[in-house]
């Protein structure tokens, strides 16, 4: 548990210097790769996989910040609906990665809703934040 939280914490200090493009990305990145936690206990609800879809759209300038805003609002009604809690975290992740088009600060927030979703998620996260920070250089 220590080391989750140490990598936390070195993850919001590297993502408060990180361009919002690029947070959306990992924020995408960050709820997709829980996203079947979600999506296998309610395979007909689209809401979180269209709110990544949204936050990856606007990355690449085919949606607006309120299009993606309304995915972010779509999937937070899916993680109020959903009964089991990594479900929930799942669905929170997504909403708060669509929301990063909006306000880059969301994307701390997708991560640790992926996180509760995942245990073991926090390394992932961290390995990918530099990834994305050394395709950058």
């Amino acid at each position: 548990m220590e080391a989750d939280s140490d990598m936390k914490k070195e993850i919001v200090s590297f993502t408060s210097k990180m361009d919002h493009r690029t947070l959306d990305i990992w924020a995408a990145d960050c709820a997709e790769h829980v996203l079947f936690f979600f999506e296998d206990e309610h395979p007909h609800d689209s809401r979180p996989r269209k709110a990544v879809e949204a936050g990856r759209a606007w990355i690449r300038g085919e949606l607006s910040v309120n299009e993606a805003r309304s995915a972010a609002f779509a999937a937070h009604a899916a993680a109020r609906d959903a009964k089991e809690d990594e479900a929930r975290a799942v669905a929170r992740a997504t909403g708060h990665a669509a929301a990063t088009a909006h306000v880059a600060g969301h994307a701390v927030h997708a991560a640790n809703y992926a996180a509760k979703a995942n245990n073991n998620e926090r390394a992932w996260q961290y390995q990918h934040l530099f990834e994305l920070m050394d395709d950058l250089k």
